[in-house]
């Protein structure tokens, strides 16, 4: 699924606006630690370069550290653990949109990893 990077995207333009808002219409010129508001640019969220792929009921593959070269990225899992790997990324999304705990729980986590492994955005977001 290739819903996350379209997630970190949004977070990225959320953000800006909630800046432009304080900026234009509060006349707020820092963050709460006195540094000056800035745009941040859009960029290649790191986990957008992971894909899991359907390829039927009981075969997917996983490829990891893609970016938009064609070719690029590794395909470090596949046939049924991909599926099943799939398979708990799905379930754990849903979940997630029901208000499960555990769905909230990893995907807090996935969407506040403490450093950017690959991608071109920020070392440490």
């Amino acid at each position: 699924k290739i819903s996350y990077p379209g997630e970190e995207e949004a977070v990225i333009a959320i953000r800006n606006i909630e800046k432009v808002d304080k900026l234009v219409f509060r006349g707020v010129k820092t963050d709460a630690f006195g540094y000056p508001l800035k745009l941040a640019t859009m960029h290649w969220p790191w986990g957008a370069g992971m894909f899991a792929t359907s390829l039927g009921p009981h075969d997917a593959c996983f490829v990891l550290a893609a970016n938009h070269e064609k070719g690029s990225g590794y395909m470090i899992n596949w046939w049924i653990p991909a599926a099943l790997q799939k398979e708990l990324i799905e379930s754990t999304k849903i979940n997630e949109c029901k208000n499960g705990c555990i769905g909230i729980l990893i995907w807090h986590f996935v969407h506040h990893t403490p450093v950017n492994l690959w991608g071109a955005g920020p070392w440490v977001p």
